[in-house]
């Protein structure tokens, strides 16, 4: 696997974002600290934001090398929920809030997509348009169906969304 020397710089960075989200969890539509700490930060990487969608979601828009004029886009999502489990880990970004836990790693995730974003912005090799989807309640909430309901792809069409999942107890693959 090739590293991204880029990406690999920012780490502390993006680290730093992930311990702040997963130390304030917040549950289905109450993620509006972390749809506010993702908006400042991509605010502050030139990235157009739009707040609101689904309540707290949020979409950012980074146009490539050509601007976005080639009308071509693809979508990266993540979720910013956490769920209802108390914490017992003892580490200093352990969550502060009683009964709410990023337990299933949308911390990570959001923070994940905070990487990509930064570097896509800070690079734009590409033509048209990344948008960023920061998706709230993915936990039984229904937050994808509601942003879409709400016309996140009539106001941002892309012709595909990838999005990933962590698995920390699997094994890493090797690549060559």
């Amino acid at each position: 696997m090739q590293l991204i020397e880029d990406i690999a710089d920012h780490a502390p960075e993006i680290i730093a974002l992930r311990r702040e989200i997963h130390a304030h969890p917040e549950l289905n539509y109450e993620e509006v600290r972390t749809a506010a700490l993702v908006a400042r930060q991509l605010e502050r990487w030139g990235i157009e934001v739009h707040r609101g969608i689904a309540t707290t979601g949020v979409v950012g828009l980074v146009h490539g090398r050509d601007g976005g004029r080639s009308g071509r886009a693809v979508g990266l999502r993540a979720d910013m929920d956490a769920l209802p489990i108390q914490e017992h880990n003892t580490f200093a970004h352990a969550s502060t809030l009683p009964g709410k836990m990023h337990a299933c790693g949308h911390d990570g995730h959001t923070a994940m997509l905070l990487a990509a974003a930064r570097h896509l912005a800070a690079t734009r090799r590409f033509d048209g348009t990344v948008v960023l989807i920061f998706q709230p309640a993915e936990e039984g909430g229904g937050g994808a169906q509601r942003m879409v309901d709400e016309g996140l792809f009539q106001r941002f069409p892309v012709e595909a969304v990838f999005g990933m999942h962590n698995w920390p107890a699997i094994r890493p693959a090797r690549w060559r």
